[in-house]
């Protein structure tokens, strides 16, 4: 009888312990409309941060609402403002981890091409020439790969987006060096007898990179490799390409130059 008194009062305190909690939970319930609507204040909250630039703010803010709602549509828009942040405060490494990251998370959502843009904006600006960087031709040209893989990628899936014309700059920015590369180690190559290896970066750069305006300095190039190989009419066939269809370059100058030490000099076009 005593032992029944004492698992009574034992189950009587335990029942009081768990009423308040139970309470809280029962408060803290919240129907499908009250968590949207939570959700959308939550976010409109952080984003009032983010529009005012302040991304020490609106980053916690936007983890908050991605951690509290993350089973509403708030919580993806939140994982890109996050990314934003890191993308004007110019963490890019940062960034792409979390553009790729949402892409590889919800590859239906629609703002999937956003986020896509945005990794190659960033790879882009990565990529790009800075004083305290090495030269060129002395650099790890990977991010620049990488940012002309990512735009001629997006440019195939999405060729009508809204920001073509600034990837097409970007395209041709990222292909002028990656040419420009390429023709110095070319020229590396043919100072040092190497001409097989000179003509294959040559037609490497002129059969990968379009439009760059970058042609007629690698066809030249070319031509005077194969003027050095004694393959003169190969060469000769370029020189006259170049003339031809770039008269107004600068690299008419050693084309013409170059059939003149071959005695074999070609009248320039009278252009209308």
């Amino acid at each position: 009888m005593e032992k029944r008194k004492i698992l009574l009062l034992v189950l009587g305190l335990a029942a009081l312990g768990a009423g308040p909690a139970c309470a809280a939970d029962e408060k803290q319930a919240q129907s499908p409309v009250e968590y949207a609507a939570n959700a959308k204040k939550a976010y409109e909250d952080a984003l009032e941060a983010f529009y005012d630039g302040d991304w020490e703010v609106a980053k916690p803010r936007m983890e908050e609402v991605k951690r509290k709602y993350g089973y509403s549509r708030y919580a993806r828009l939140a994982e890109l403002r996050i990314a934003d942040s890191s993308f004007h405060q110019e963490n890019y490494a940062e960034a792409v981890t979390a553009y790729k990251s949402f892409v590889h998370d919800y590859p239906n959502d629609p703002e999937v091409p956003y986020a896509r843009y945005r990794v190659a904006r960033c790879q882009f600006l990565s990529s790009g020439d800075s004083p305290i960087m090495p030269p060129l031709e002395e650099r790890d040209l990977s991010s620049v790969r990488d940012a002309f893989a990512t735009i001629t990628a997006f440019i195939a899936d999405y060729p009508n987006y809204k920001k073509r014309a600034e990837l097409d700059y970007m395209l041709a920015v990222v292909s002028g060096m990656m040419v420009r590369h390429e023709l110095y180690v070319a020229r590396y190559y043919l100072d040092r007898g190497n001409f097989d290896a000179a003509v294959a970066r040559c037609e490497y750069s002129l059969n990968t990179y379009q439009d760059t305006g970058l042609e007629p300095e690698a066809l030249v190039l070319l031509g005077e490799t194969y003027m050095k190989k004694k393959q003169r009419r190969r060469a000769r066939q370029l020189f006259v390409h170049v003339i031809e269809q770039y008269p107004d370059s600068v690299f008419t100058v050693p084309a013409r130059k170059f059939l003149a030490l071959m005695q074999e000099p070609v009248a320039q076009k009278r252009i209308p």
